[in-house]
């Protein structure tokens, strides 16, 4: 059977008010039946104390003793009984016969109630409870001695039960009382309580949070980043799959590192200087052990206080991956939007020449650039056996073409398929940045020349590409495969170069400059045959 889910209010009031009816009714329970034996003892002791103060006064003991004066007895126990507020006060002889009682009727007659023995047969000071003449009372009984010490009397203080009964009556009434106050402020207070907590756990139910603890585990732990988090004093409290991997694969942990210092475990993070500055530090490289992480540090902020800090790590050889890719699928499309354009181009120019009706003229034309694009076609077929790069370079030939630069090919042997197709790849990239770079710097000028040279020879690929243009200053010759660098203005400046001598150094090559009558870049890369090629 499954139970509703109760709202977080409902369950704190429950169970508040729970403990605090419990709590009250136990404390009702104790302080009502230890405050009835109080106050039936205070009674029991005033009574008592009212029957002594009796016994030790002169017209009682003389009364007792001499019969004319037991009209004076009663005159007194009757001023006493107004003055203390008791029910009744009794003087009677060793006989136990009555010479003073509130109903003057009853003078010289027995007491009643059978409970006087002890004090008239052995002198006793006690209190009893019994029914007599007045009905039920609660006795205090003590012995009248005469100036020799012999007992010569008793006197009995009577207080009504009602009287008794009320008292504690009135007294489990305020305990009462207190007990249902106390059950109203708590109800407030579990009020007060659940609002409070709801508010600070921005207003969801504890199930809800449950879930959402859940959903917030499994997707940190599903993440292809690496995530750590820290708290205010630099103790890691949490690290998902994916940092544990990288953080193991550096040589860095060999142990659960939760719960201790991030310097400790990962030494250099730069996580605690975040804690101090409150700054983040996006897009930071660092270095573990030799494994090259981009890191990101983000400050953990609440209500204006820093209380943590979260750091994502990513192994930078798997971006500069994405980054390669993306810059090849980049030049691709460009070398497909440059071919696309320039034969609209030819459209146009057919376009005009048939609606001016020089069908011999638009005969000629078709057949000059049908020649043009099989001869620059066949001609880089015939040198580049790879088609994925040989359709890139005709792509870059449209893209020349297209911004009016004059491109120029020459090859001085044939260049086989790779093996590696990976190769091929990084080779996209290589060459894309040269040649784009080659043609924005001519493409302002008068000259407008890139000439693009290949050659293999002893399992090496050389590649040159030359440009016209202004050339490289001597003091930007060292800079320009420095990471967001660049000579030219703009944004996303400074990254082609850079992947460039990436892309170099991850073929084992190099990469030669020269900067006299333009800018040449040379490359050179081991190279090894026998992948797919043209037959």
């Amino acid at each position: 059977m499954k139970f509703p889910q109760l709202k977080l209010t409902t369950i704190i009031i429950l169970f508040v008010c729970s403990v605090v009816l419990i709590s009250l009714l136990i404390t009702s329970l104790l302080a009502g039946q230890s405050t009835g034996r109080t106050i039936e003892n205070s009674l029991e002791e005033k009574a008592l104390t009212t029957a002594r103060a009796a016994a030790e006064t002169e017209e009682i003991q003389n009364g007792l003793q001499d019969p004319s004066a037991a009209e004076a007895v009663q005159q007194y126990t009757s001023t006493i009984q107004e003055a203390v507020s008791v029910y009744f006060v009794v003087v009677m002889d060793m006989d136990g016969i009555r010479i003073s009682h509130p109903d003057e009727e009853l003078i010289g007659e027995a007491f009643v109630g059978g409970d006087e023995s002890r004090v008239l047969e052995q002198g006793e000071e006690y209190t009893s409870r019994a029914a007599g003449t007045l009905g039920e009372s609660l006795r205090a009984f003590t012995p009248v001695f005469d100036d020799d010490g012999t007992q010569i009397g008793a006197v009995a203080v009577g207080l009504s039960l009602d009287t008794v009964d009320a008292a504690v009556a009135e007294n489990q009434y305020r305990i009462l009382t207190g007990s249902l106050l106390g059950l109203i402020i708590g109800l407030i207070g579990a009020y007060v309580l659940s609002r409070y907590i709801r508010k600070i756990m921005f207003g969801m139910e504890p199930h809800a949070i449950a879930r959402l603890h859940e959903e917030r585990n499994h997707m940190l732990q599903s993440a292809h980043e690496g995530i750590t988090a820290i708290d205010e004093n630099g103790r890691i409290r949490l690290v998902n799959r994916s940092a544990r991997e990288l953080f193991t694969q550096a040589g860095l942990m060999t142990e659960d590192p939760e719960g201790k210092r991030i310097s400790d475990v990962i030494p250099g993070a730069g996580l605690e200087r975040v804690l101090h500055t409150g700054k983040e530090e996006i897009n930071q490289e660092y270095s573990f052990h030799g494994l090259s992480i981009i890191i990101n540090r983000i400050p953990i902020i609440v209500n204006g206080r820093t209380v943590g800090a979260i750091a994502t790590f990513r192994d930078k050889t798997e971006i500069n991956s994405l980054a390669e890719e993306l810059t090849g699928v980049q030049m691709y499309a460009d070398s497909l939007r440059s071919q696309s354009h320039e034969f609209m181009n030819y459209l146009h120019v057919l376009l005009g020449m048939i609606k001016m009706e020089k069908y011999n003229d638009a005969a000629t034309y078709i057949s000059r650039i049908v020649d043009h694009q099989a001869h620059e076609v066949q001609n880089v077929a015939y040198y580049i056996k790879d088609p994925v790069l040989a359709g890139f370079i005709i792509g870059k030939a449209s893209y020349a073409r297209e911004a009016h630069v004059e491109f120029q090919l020459s090859f001085e042997t044939k260049i086989p398929a790779s093996a590696d197709r990976a190769v091929t790849g990084e080779l996209v990239t290589i060459l894309g940045n040269l040649i784009n770079n080659a043609v924005e710097s001519v493409v302002n000028l008068t000259e407008k020349k890139v000439h693009v040279h290949f050659s293999f020879v002893d399992g090496l690929l050389t590649v040159s590409v030359t440009d016209s243009g202004p050339g490289i200053k001597e003091e930007d010759a060292e800079k320009i495969f420095l990471k967001k660098y660049s000579t030219k203005e703009g944004e996303a400046r400074g990254f082609g170069l850079h992947l460039v001598k990436e892309s170099i150094e991850k073929l084992d090559g190099s990469i030669e400059t020269s900067i006299q009558d333009g800018t040449e870049f040379t490359v050179i890369i081991p190279y090894e045959t026998g992948g797919e090629s043209y037959d």
